[in-house]
This record gives structure tokens, C-alpha cells and sequence, in this order.
């Protein structure tokens, strides 16, 4: 996609002194393939919609699309617009010198400034209860809803969900114009939709396009729960929690993130599909938090280079990177490399759905796991629990195996380069001069030949090797026989999995004797 950026498509922010600025919450999709530890590219090519095959067939009311006038006239007075105040820490970017001060230097922390951000949303109850983006109110300490007749009312939040990037809020009154989300017909791919929302504080800004695509994965998009419904509808900044309307009237979907090369409409737009909307929202007003299930493992696509330097053909499934020491899947034996293809029998096709179906399961329940491991598919049961907050999540994957032993009978000294790669058993006194953590188990790399696979594909002294050909490998002969099994099979690559900085990276490399010039 060249340099098309993703972008939430966020309220614009501006600070007193009357600085405009928007905040973005991502820029490019995560590529598929991940080949190393330098630049990862970005792309949507390829991407499938696995929701198209059960979808029923809509015909539009008579007369469409001659005008939609009637329709934007009938609904526009349910969707406002959302506008916030908040702080913000501004760093003045002066400079500290002893003995020197500066006009606005006073050597204390950063001063917060307030901010101003503009968004959309609609009306689902007739008694105040506002649908939007979590992004459009995150940070907000006061949120003023705006009306088609330019009344303004204070709302307050009621729930919100970060994972799924919606939130509900309320404002006093009755009797408020509402809709309601469409639950049980979709419009197919290549049938008009209507966007109503507040892009760069316009409000009522009503635009038309098309249904393009169904199932649109946005990795960056800080969420893996929702199979985003793609529009070409114009929609830009401040269109964030507006709807997206069928010819009937009904919410289809919540608009949330654009890709564009310039911050405006490039016809590449991207909404919550109603069924999650309405799901989430419901929970949201009555007061219930949103909990989902959680198993403990990082996990990442099965690309082409990893299958080929696993032996293998089929690209689905989700390859396990890392588990989080003492969580369920550690617990119940999932293993490193594991790649799981199925979830209670159903066949899991990518890393998005493993993470959709484990959600989907509630905390203390049993879920079958079907991975393949060594070539064989095995079943391990695995009792899920619930989800953490992202913080602990981030504290809680670690990437060290509970069943590597780092008290090998290799010698500490590093043996002769295998595939341009000279590597050292983990002693207390390796752990030690590299840095390592304790949960970190395998080889650590101490040189490489510069014109390697390896040092070609960002490879460095320090990383470690606790994989390789998803077998641990704890000493210098371990690792060299597994190289020369797998030439002698002439197996063309083979897989790694490798440790730096408290993550691991499956990397695929060549095993042809020959190196890159």
C-alpha cells in the first residue's frame, strides 16, 4: 500500500493558545509476515472477507438511490455531535543549562495546557443513552452533546470498552429522535450506506458510498475483537462514534479509522459492525463490565517462510511466540512453537480469530486446543480465565519457557559458526554479561558473519536462541545437529525461535551453504 498510513480517525485536538493537533492512535497495518527484527512492512493485500458467505441478499426501497433525502431527513436528528475539554501535559522543549535560564524556563515538570476534541455519535434510547468511540471521550473531564437544533447538554460516561473502542453515554431527557442497529439482515458487499457524523466540526455532514468488504482485520487498530465492515462512504476526522445507516434507516455500523496518505477521505473507511456494537453497548448500559476470556500466549501468523522451515504447506493457524510463566496455557502444556489450528473442534484460520474465540469463552471453562506439534495434531484442554487489563498483560508475557533447564552439561565456550552463527550455552556468567533474564532459556549468540541469513535479517550478540526447529535447544551440539538433520532431509530453511528483550520472534533461515552477498 506504499505509504498509506491507518488512522483513527480521532477528535481534532487544540490547546488554548488555539494550536490545532490530532491525536492518532496508530499509523500502518501490521504486515502478515514477520522476517526479522528490522522494518516490518505494512500491507492489505491479500486480505479476504470471511463473513461474505452468510450474508442474505437486501433489496433497496423503490426509487434508490435517486435521492436519499427522505432518509438523511428521518434520521439526522438522532446523531450529535460530541465535543470535550481536558489537560494535557505541553513540554515547553526548553532546554535545562546551568546558569542559563529562558524565557518560560522555570525547571519544573511540563505544565498542562487545556485541550478541546470533537467527534460523533447517536441517540439509541429515547431516554439519552449516546453510542460513540472510547477514543472520541478518553481523557475527557467534561463532554458537551450537541443536537441538531445546536442545543447543548452535559453527558457523562456510563461504560466504556477500550478493547472494542465503544462507549456509552448519557444525557438528561426524554423523548430524544433515536436508532436502532441492524441485527438481522446486512446489506451485501456493493450496496449503498449512508455516513451522518461531525467530520472536522461540521455537523450533519451527511455522505454516501458503498459496502466494499466485510471482515477487515486492523491489527493497529489496538483492538483484535472486531471484524471491521469496510465503507467507501467519506468519512474523516470527527466522524469517530457516528453511524453508518443502510436504506432502511438502521445502524450498520460505528464508524472508527480510515486509511489515508494525506489524514483525509481516501474512500478506504472502517466501522464496528452493529452486531458487536449492540452487543457491547447493551452490556455497557446496564451497568455490566466487559470480561473475556484469556488462555496466556502471544501469538503470530503462520507465514510462508515459517512453514516452509517447518516442512509444511497450510497457512492457518496461530503460531505460539510467547506463554505467560504460570498462566493457563503454561499450566496445561502449551508449548512454544505450538501452532493451534483448532478451538474446541471449529478450525481456527488466523492469530484475530484464536484471540476472538478465547474471548468468547467464559473464565473457568474448559477449551480444547488442537495444535500441531512435531508434525501431529495434539489436543491439549486448557482452563481459561479472565482477561487482565492490558498493563498486567503487558507485565505478564514474559517468552520464557517453564521447561527448558538452564543447568545444561554444555561447556561454556562457543564452538565453531553454524550458519553463520556462533552461539554459547546460558551459564550464570553468560546470563550475567549479557543481561539476560532469568526466564530466558537456550543460546545466546556472541558473533555472526557479517554476510549471514542471520546478520542480513537483524540478528545481533545478546539475542538468544531458545528454539530451533520448534525443538529447545540448550547447547552448541544441539543446535548443530538439528542443522545437520535438517540439511540432510534438504529442508531449504529453518525456523528460530529468538529472544530479545522480553519478546520472541519466529525467524526463518536459510540452511543453503552459500551466503549472502
Amino acid at each position: 500500500m506504499g505509504n498509506w498510513n491507518f488512522k483513527v480517525l480521532l477528535k481534532n485536538r487544540s490547546a488554548v493558545a488555539g494550536a490545532v493537533a490530532g491525536l492518532v492512535l496508530g499509523a500502518g497495518v501490521a504486515g502478515a509476515a514477520i522476517t526479522g527484527f528490522g522494518t516490518h512492512g505494512a500491507s492489505y493485500d491479500g486480505a479476504s472477507l470471511i463473513k461474505a458467505a452468510d450474508l442474505t441478499p437486501v433489496k433497496p426501497p423503490a426509487g434508490a438511490p435517486m435521492s436519499f433525502a427522505d432518509l438523511i431527513q428521518r434520521v439526522s436528528p438522532a446523531v450529535v455531535s460530541i465535543e470535550t475539554k481536558g489537560k494535557m501535559k505541553i513540554d515547553t522543549g526548553l532546554p535545562n543549562l546551568p546558569g542559563f535560564t529562558f524565557p518560560g524556563q522555570d525547571g519544573t515538570a511540563p505544565k498542562e495546557q487545556e485541550v478541546r476534541g470533537a467527534g460523533s455519535g447517536f441517540f439509541i434510547t429515547a431516554d439519552g443513552y449516546v453510542v460513540t468511540n472510547n477514543h472520541v471521550i478518553d481523557g475527557a473531564d467534561e463532554i458537551i452533546v450537541k443536537l441538531t437544533n445546536d442545543k447543548e447538554l452535559k453527558a457523562k460516561v456510563i461504560g466504556r470498552d477500550v478493547a472494542t473502542d465503544l462507549a456509552v453515554l448519557k444525557v438528561e431527557g426524554n423523548d430524544f429522535p433515536f436508532v436502532r442497529f441492524e441485527l438481522d439482515r446486512k446489506p451485501r458487499v456493493g450496496d449503498w450506506v449512508i455516513a451522518v457524523g461531525n467530520p472536522f466540526n461540521f455537523s450533519n455532514t451527511a455522505t454516501a458510498g458503498i459496502v466494499s468488504a466485510y471482515g477487515r482485520d486492523l491489527k493497529e487498530s489496538g483492538t483484535d475483537y472486531v471484524d471491521y465492515l469496510q465503507i467507501d462512504a467519506a468519512i474523516n476526522r470527527g466522524n469517530s462514534g457516528g453511524p453508518t445507516f443502510d436504506l432502511y434507516g438502521r445502524v450498520i455500523g460505528v464508524n472508527t479509522a480510515i486509511v489515508t496518505p494525506s489524514g483525509a477521505n481516501a474512500g478506504v473507511g472502517f466501522a464496528i459492525p452493529a452486531d458487536v456494537a449492540d452487543k457491547i453497548t447493551t452490556q455497557l448500559m446496564k451497568g455490566v463490565s466487559i470480561s473475556r476470556g484469556y488462555i496466556g500466549v502471544s501469538i503470530l501468523p503462520v507465514t510462508k517462510d515459517t512453514a516452509e522451515a517447518l516442512g509444511i504447506t497450510d497457512l492457518t493457524g496461530a503460531y505460539i511466540a510467547e506463554t505467560t510463566r504460570g498462566g493457563p496455557a503454561d499450566k496445561a502444556g502449551v508449548q512454544l512453537g505450538d501452532i493451534v489450528k483448532s478451538v474446541n473442534g471449529a478450525l481456527v484460520k488466523s492469530p484475530t480469530e484464536l484471540t476472538r474465540r478465547i474471548a468468547d469463552i467464559k473464565a473457568g471453562e474448559k477449551v480444547t486446543l488442537g495444535v500441531l506439534r512435531n508434525g501431529k495434531i495434539v489436543n491439549v484442554t486448557v482452563t481459561a480465565a479472565l482477561r487482565p487489563s492490558e498493563d498486567d498483560l503487558a507485565k505478564g508475557i514474559n517468552g520464557g519457557s517453564t521447561t527448558d533447564d538452564e543447568s545444561s552439561s554444555a561447556t561454556p565456550g562457543a564452538g565453531a559458526p553454524v550458519i553463520g552463527l556462533s552461539v554459547k550455552a546460558i551459564t550464570p556468567d553468560v546470563r550475567k554479561a549479557f543481561g539476560l533474564e532469568d526466564t530466558v532459556n537456550g543460546l545466546v549468540i556472541t558473533d555472526l558473519d557479517t554476510n549471514s541469513d542471520g546478520a542480513q535479517k537483524g540478528l545481533k550478540p545478546g539475542d538468544v536462541i531458545m528454539r530451533a526447529d520448534n525443538r529447545p535447544v540448550t547447547s552448541q551440539a544441539d543446535f548443530a545437529g538439528i542443522v545437520a538433520e535438517l540439511k540432510k532431509a534438504g529442508r531449504p530453511s529453518i525456523l528460530l525461535l529468538v529472544s530479545r528483550d522480553g519478546r520472541n520472534i519466529p525467524l526463518p533461515l536459510t540452511l543453503k551453504d552459500e551466503v549472502k552477498k
